[in-house]
Formats: structure tokens, sequence, C-alpha cells
């Protein structure tokens, strides 16, 4: 299979280099990007020859595939798609894709139940269940969380490579609250998944500029920089995410307590799934459960605190208990008929009246 999985690396490099409209590719560059991924993912430092890649860009504009690609060439030198939505990720799995995710699905059960492994079970599992489905042309029998219409997730790769790398990206981003993008050098260090979206944690070269976790939904552009890379002298990667609920988190901020009971009724979901590693039961009180748990003090926290409603209550810390009782008058506030917002039928008949 060596022949085929190389092939496949190659197509997907030519697949990412062609959708990625932002820039002109020439036969050389893609030969060049083929190359490094070869030398990344199989270890192959003889880089990749010319005629191979025109073999490689005929196979994928052919049926034998299932690809059809519409690659052309503009101006008698750049390659790109005709259809700038096409990818051949978006095309059936074919015989040759299926055998590839088989040699591989095989390759990691073997390490399935050893300890340093076990976040692969569920990769696996997805892994075993999109074969299946693909093989049978059956439905599938697990239905994971998803969001189909999550964005930013074209970003991950592009960044993984980049940490790995330790190469200084520029990155155009605009947060929920900004008016405008902004454009800046950034290094990244770390990619965090939370909820079903992704995160990447680095800093930026701005003078002063603290640490950012930039959400990659938010993230418009990113293309390599020539800065140097900045490396990571200020925090523990692995440690980072310890004593937080998400990802909202500075360097150097502490973590405290939070005390909070909740009833009976509930207690056995947080029992069976903790709000945090640290948690703890501490005891039984008036009808529930009392728990502490060690984290720092941010939105994901209040987030997930409030999701229980009626059915918790904040004990400690004095603050924390002023910041949710804050939050619940005012969604209260959001309930009172003098201040519901008007549908448009009634702002219709109002405006009549």
């Amino acid at each position: 299979m060596p022949v085929n999985r190389n092939a496949l690396i190659r197509y997907r490099t030519i697949d990412h280099c062609l959708q990625n409209r932002r820039r002109k590719w020439t036969l050389e560059d893609i030969i060049d990007a083929c190359a490094d991924a070869l030398y990344e993912y199989q270890g192959i430092n003889t880089g990749v020859s010319r005629r191979t890649i025109q073999a490689d860009i005929e196979m994928m504009r052919s049926n034998k595939l299932g690809y059809e690609a519409p690659i052309v060439v503009v101006d008698k030198k750049y390659y790109t798609y005709e259809d700038k939505n096409y990818s051949i990720t978006n095309s059936p799995l074919n015989q040759q894709d299926m055998q590839v995710l088989t040699e591989v699905s095989d390759l990691l059960k073997q390490f399935k139940g050893f300890g340093h492994f076990a976040d692969i079970n569920e990769m696996v599992s997805k892994l075993e269940d999109k074969i299946y489905t693909q093989k049978t042309q059956s439905p599938p029998v697990i239905d994971f969380e998803k969001n189909d219409n999550l964005k930013g997730l074209e970003w991950i790769e592009v960044i993984r490579k980049a940490i790995v790398a330790r190469q200084t990206l520029c990155i155009t981003y605009q947060s929920f609250k900004a008016r405008e993008a902004s454009t800046f050098c950034f290094s990244a260090y770390l990619l965090k998944e939370y909820r079903n979206r992704w995160f990447v944690l680095g800093q930026s070269h701005a003078r002063n500029s603290p640490m950012l976790t930039l959400a990659l939904d938010r993230i418009k552009t990113v293309e390599e920089h020539e800065d140097g890379y900045r490396e990571n002298i200020r925090i523990d990667l692995a440690t980072y995410y310890n004593d937080v609920l998400g990802v909202t988190k500075s360097p150097g901020q502490r973590d405290g307590e939070v005390i909070f009971w909740i009833d009976d009724a509930n207690a056995p979901y947080v029992i069976t799934k903790p709000l945090h590693h640290t948690q703890k039961l501490l005891k039984e009180h008036d009808g529930g459960k009392i728990f502490s748990i060690r984290v720092i003090m941010n939105f994901e926290l209040e987030r997930e605190l409030l999701g229980f409603g009626a059915k918790l209550r904040v004990l400690g810390p004095r603050i924390l208990v002023k910041q949710i009782k804050a939050q619940l008058s005012r969604a209260l506030d959001r309930y009172q008929a003098d201040s519901r917002p008007k549908s448009a039928e009634e702002a219709d008949d109002q405006s009549r009246s």
C-alpha cells in the first residue's frame, strides 16, 4: 500500500492548493507542496518529480477515481479549480480511499485499551462507522455530536503545521465585538477544542500584546509570514487549561473554589458527568447535594452554572454569587410583560392604532 498512500497524500495536497484561491499556483509550487507533505507524513525526503504531479493532475481530472476534478490552467501557467467550491473531499469515497481507511482503522485498533491512547477510542469508532456506512450504503449506527455549519475548520491543519514547523502566521481576525477585522503576526502554540468550537492559543507579535486565544470561526485569512517565530517561554501548555472550564483565561490568573448546591433529581447528572475534573462531593443538604470545583472565574463557568436554572444554586465565592444573581435578575426582566420585545404583528397593530 505505500504507493497508494503516497498518491493519496499527493491528491489531497493538490486539492488543498487549488482550493486556496488567495494565491496563484504554478506547477512548481504544487510540486514543492507535495514534496513537503510527503516528507511530513511519510518521511520521504527525495522530493517528487514533475512527471508524477502532471500524472496526478490528469488522474484527478479523469473519472477513474471518481473525482472528475475541474482543474484548469489560467494564463498558461497557474493551476486552479474552475468551480471555486469544488473539492475532492466532497466526492464519494472511492475504493482506494476505502482501502487506506480500512488499513488505518486496523492499525489504530491495535492500540485500543492502552492507557496512553485512551483518546483514540472515539476516533476509531467514528472511523469504523464511516467505513461501515460507505461499504454497506446503510445509515450510520453511531450518531456523534456534530455541527455541519461550523466555520473555521479549514484552518486547523494550516495552524497545526505552523505549530510543528514553528512558523509565524499572518492572521486576519474579527471578533464578534470588533467592527472591523485586524491583521497581525501570530505565533501559534496550541489548538484547543471546546464544545465543538476550535480555538488557537498563541502570542501576537504586537508590542505588549497578551497571550491570545482566537476562535477559528472568526479568522478570515491565514498566511505564512517571514517574521521570526516567538517561542513559548511563559506557560506550560500541557497544564495551561487544567484549572479552567472552557478557553477564557489569562496567564497568571488564579483559580478559586466554587461551591454549589444542586437538587437530588439532577445531582446524578453532575456525579456521572462532573463539571470539572476537580469536582468533589462535600455533603448532602436540604434535598440536594453540595459540590465544589476549583476553577478560574470566566464566562464559560457562568454559562455552565446558569444552564441548570432553578435546579442549582451557587453558594460561593461571594463575587460569583453576585454575578449569577445579576444575570438571573436580568433574565427575569426579559420575561416581564412591559419589557417583552414586540412581535412584527404587534408592532404593526400598534402603528395602525
